[in-house]
């Protein structure tokens, strides 16, 4: 009888540790969200209008561009982002490929493509970026808590 009351109890006890993970419907949901934040966040720079973009960050996000700390998503905005776009014509991005897979509660998003900035004064310049970002849900919505974005020159043809 010992040995069975022994094997009741260890499987009584580790029931949540070989809980299931959430159902793939709800990760499929999940991973559509996630991307949904993203397009928003880009179709508001093709726009070259951030006024929205603040609810897709986290208060306590980190923003990282090109080997430079920006600080949280506010920061950027008033500091770096909202000049920088005040001075283009056109943003516009292309070849965009996404890919997202979640660790715990958190997901994990990393973006590839190509863009075309056109000043308003001065030459156009086209890149290759990638970004790299974390998001969490809050209150039911993901948001970017971390994200990190660089860019480069294309290869010559």
């Amino acid at each position: 009888m010992k040995p069975a009351v022994i094997i009741v109890i260890a499987l009584c006890t580790s029931a949540p540790l070989l809980a299931a993970p959430a159902p793939q419907s709800s990760r499929v949901e999940d991973a559509n969200a996630v991307e949904a934040v993203l397009a928003r966040y880009q179709q508001a720079i093709e726009r070259l209008d951030l006024r929205d973009t603040a609810d897709l960050f986290a208060a306590d996000s980190e923003i990282v561009e090109s080997a430079s700390l920006e600080g949280t998503y506010a920061n950027y905005l008033a500091h770096h982002l909202t000049p920088e776009i005040g001075e283009f014509k056109s943003f516009v991005f292309s070849d965009y490929k996404v890919s997202v897979r979640f660790e715990g509660p958190v997901a994990l998003a990393t973006e590839t493509y190509r863009y075309r900035i056109e000043p308003k004064t001065g030459s156009p310049a086209e890149r290759l970026g990638a970004a790299s970002s974390v998001l969490r849900k809050e209150s039911g919505r993901w948001k970017i808590i971390s994200m990190h974005s660089s860019a480069r020159r294309p290869p010559n043809p």
